[in-house]
């Protein structure tokens, strides 16, 4: 159930359309399931404001399948699902019943959207800017899971790929310097010394959520260089995240967007 679902249930005491047993009923509905191998948190939507998302790392490709159908089947209309491989998304779309009406699948990212039989064909609306700038063309699979988490949050996302300080004069063209000044949040993704944040942050009137990326070489340490470097940016008003962690970021970016 997702805040909007508890609002409709209220909304239909009032106007006398549900009776109250049966909007205690729907209430008493347990919090989250145990299906053995997982506990779907069923209430979060109505507890954080946004519903459960489902890591697939380190899952079999049948435990996302029943997690995300579990989900559906208790109201949310799209599962958010990251680090989804090509082989999970395969047998999602084989093995899915009529709970799920389609699957989308980003293979760069890795980002599953599983959406439920009540999705809407009409465009959702999106809110606010987010500007998503990264270091190099090797930075985009967590780029994109992190545009991708802030657009299925529901927010406008502005992609500016490969501007990093090996070539700054990218980043201080006229449009990426209008889309970076005009942003509510900007996601600056980067590997090796991870210096874009820092440029970044010097430039904007807005939060940056910096996000080290493992690209580089022996000494990068798989992220760890650029990682420090975020955290020792002079620039105000740059927070980090975990390394690689694109998801963090945008889930970040769209609660500071729509406040």
């Amino acid at each position: 159930m997702e805040e909007r679902d508890l609002r409709r249930l209220l909304d239909g005491v009032k106007s006398g359309d549900v009776s109250p047993d049966e909007a205690l009923l729907k209430l008493k509905e347990a919090p989250f399931e145990d299906m053995g191998f997982a506990k779907p948190d069923l209430h979060r939507g109505i507890r954080q404001g946004k519903p459960e998302v489902i890591y697939g790392a380190g899952k079999t490709p049948d435990q996302i399948l029943k997690i995300a159908e579990k989900l559906l089947s208790h109201g949310q209309s799209k599962v958010l699902i990251t680090r989804m491989s090509k082989e999970a998304a395969d047998y999602f779309n084989q093995g899915k019943t009529e709970t799920t009406r389609e699957l989308f699948y980003d293979e760069l990212s890795k980002v599953g959207i599983a959406f439920g039989k009540e999705k809407s064909d009409e465009p959702e609306d999106k809110v606010g800017k987010i500007v998503i700038a990264t270091g190099g063309t090797s930075d985009m699979p967590v780029a994109e899971e992190a545009a991708l988490t802030a657009e299925f949050y529901g927010n406008n996302v502005v992609r500016l790929y490969d501007v990093g300080v090996a070539g700054i004069h990218r980043l201080m063209a006229k449009e990426p310097m209008e889309e970076i000044m005009t942003a509510n949040v900007v996601i600056a993704i980067a590997g090796m010394e991870g210096a874009l944040a820092s440029v970044i942050g010097g430039l904007a009137d807005c939060p940056v959520i910096a996000v080290p990326t493992s690209v580089g070489y022996g000494a990068s340490f798989g992220g760890l260089s650029a990682l420090l470097s975020m955290l020792n940016s002079c620039a105000s008003g740059v927070s980090v995240v975990n390394i690689d962690n694109g998801f963090g970021a945008g889930f970040l970016a769209s609660m500071i967007n729509q406040k």
